[in-house]
Parts: structure tokens; C-alpha cells; sequence
């Protein structure tokens, strides 16, 4: 079992993905069970990205469904491609063909535009499956959604139950922006992605960012690490960690107490919000820089 967990490690590693012992066992789970993996967690601490390693590390094609209020089964499943069958019947028409278009011949899969779900339900060969922020679609939507999970078959009315042809590695994501249901959390593993500790942001700027020198990406991790415990209004994740060190990079920062003033000017790459933004001011990114430096 170990060997197995060590070898996942290195091959999410590979890919981009620091993960602790507690995830490579639920992601382990999630392939040797069939079961959906729940990952909840703040917005950009690596929930999405997980599931595009996921994907690297299988070998398997990606299909990403993004949830938000009002989706419904023609976004996310399926519909029939009305303008193609009312071709095929104008084409029937004008040629005189003698087998008439029966409701079989239009209501088939010829006719279906199919969506995320139903990509991830009837492909040949196991795909990866992200459901993205679950937590903002409709509680009518999440009940559909637990046909889908459970038994792995979606239900069309003209062409009945159409059960998975193989059996997809479902990630779903959720912000907490909604409380989720407990009969979707029992079809699922569980795992809560936090914001990471100094050493493991660390070790992500150093793997993403090979070219930076080590004191560098030792300020820059104390400056975001210290920067959290503000009073925000959306604290900074990885992502931003990671897009402040690029665009230090680009400007040829050698360390924080350089220049002061390019800290301040750029942290439109950590904060996001306009009453972040001025919460934080030059004063406060001074007593920052001296605790990162």
C-alpha cells in the first residue's frame, strides 16, 4: 500500500501536484472504488488543478462540467440538435426518399449534442470528470446529478437508460458558497484542501518556478504566508502566490526590501477585491517586507 501511495506521489509531483499522504489515499480510493472524490476548500487552493493532474497522471482525456446557478440538463447532459433533424426532414421532403423519418431515426444518438455528463457517461474509454463548484448549481440539479453518480447511467425519455460504458474518475469541487446535501456527500470521498503551510507553499513556488533563487522564494512565501492573516475579504490561494512570483521574475526582483514601492504596485496579483486592495496599504506592505526579509 505504501509503495502504491509513494509511487502516486511521485507521479502527481511530476505532473505539478504537491499532495499530502491524506489526499493520495482518498485519490487511490476515488480509482480502485468508483467512487466521486468531494474536494471542498477556499477558491485557488488547487481543487480544479487536482483533477487536470488527475487526468496527466492516468492518462485519460479531461472533461470539466462548470456548475452556476441555473444550469440545467441541456448544459449539462444533453439536447437534440433540433436544426439537424429539421434538415433531415426538409431533406426527406425534397428527395422523396420512401423510408419515413420515424421518431427512432430523430430521437437517436445521430441527433444528440451531448454535454459533459453525458460525454463522461457514454466515452469508450474511462475519462476524468470535474465537476467545478458544485456548491453554485441548484439544489434540483445536485438531485439530478445523484442518478448520475450512484448508478453511473443517465436517463434519456426517447432512448431510456443509458449506463455507463466505462466508469469515470469523478472529481467534484465545492467552494462552500452553498451547503451541499448529505445524500450527494455519502455518494462521495471526502476531502478538504486548505490553504498550504510555509514549507509546502515553498516546496510549489520552487517546483513551478525552478528558475527562482531560494531566498527570493523564501520571502515571497512569508510575504503571501503573513499576508493571509489580514483582514480580507478573499484571501489570497496558490494561484495568486504563484502569479505574484511570475510577475516579480518578470521584473528582475532579487529580493523584497529592493524596492518597496514594486511590492505595493503589484499586489493587484494577490488581492482581488477593490476593499482588499485599499485595506492593504503602503505602510502595511513595509511591516510585511520587513517580517518576509
Amino acid at each position: 500500500m505504501q509503495e502504491m501511495l509513494q509511487t502516486l506521489a511521485e507521479k502527481t509531483r511530476s505532473s505539478g501536484y504537491i499532495a499530502e499522504q491524506s489526499l493520495l489515499m482518498n485519490l487511490w480510493l476515488m480509482s480502485e472504488l468508483g467512487r466521486p472524490l468531494l474536494l471542498e476548500g477556499d477558491a485557488g487552493v488547487g481543487k480544479t488543478q487536482l483533477g487536470k493532474t488527475m487526468a496527466d497522471v492516468l492518462g485519460r482525456p479531461l472533461i470539466r462540467l462548470q456548475c452556476y446557478e441555473g444550469l440545467d440538463v441541456n448544459t449539462a447532459v444533453y439536447e437534440w440538435n433540433y436544426q439537424r433533424q429539421l434538415l433531415a426532414i426538409r431533406r426527406q421532403e425534397v428527395t422523396g426518399a420512401d423510408a419515413p423519418l420515424t421518431d427512432e431515426t430523430l430521437f437517436s444518438e445521430t441527433y444528440m449534442l451531448q454535454r459533459p455528463l453525458m460525454q463522461a457517461i457514454t466515452s469508450d474509454d474511462p475519462v476524468v470528470l470535474i465537476i467545478d463548484e458544485i456548491d453554485r448549481a441548484d439544489e434540483e440539479f445536485e438531485a439530478y446529478l445523484m442518478e448520475v453518480l450512484s448508478e453511473y447511467q443517465i436517463s434519456v425519455p426517447e432512448l431510456g437508460t443509458l449506463k455507463a460504458r466505462s466508469i469515470p474518475a469523478v472529481i467534484l469541487t465545492s467552494n462552500g458558497t452553498r451547503e451541499i446535501s448529505d445524500a450527494l456527500r455519502r455518494r462521495c470521498l471526502y476531502h478538504y484542501i486548505d490553504y498550504p503551510n510555509f514549507d509546502k507553499e515553498l516546496d510549489i513556488v520552487k517546483m513551478r518556478m525552478p528558475d527562482i533563487s531560494p531566498r527570493l522564494a523564501s520571502q515571497i512565501v512569508t510575504f503571501v504566508q503573513k499576508l493571509r492573516q489580514e483582514d480580507l475579504r478573499k484571501i489570497p490561494g496558490i494561484a495568486e502566490t504563484l502569479d505574484w512570483t511570475a510577475s516579480l521574475l518578470k521584473l528582475d526582483l532579487q529580493s523584497l526590501g529592493d524596492s518597496p514601492d514594486v511590492i505595493f504596485d503589484t499586489l493587484g496579483c494577490l488581492l482581488k477585491t477593490r476593499e482588499d486592495r485599499e485595506a492593504i496599504e503602503q505602510v502595511t506592505v513595509q511591516k510585511l517586507v520587513s517580517r518576509a526579509v
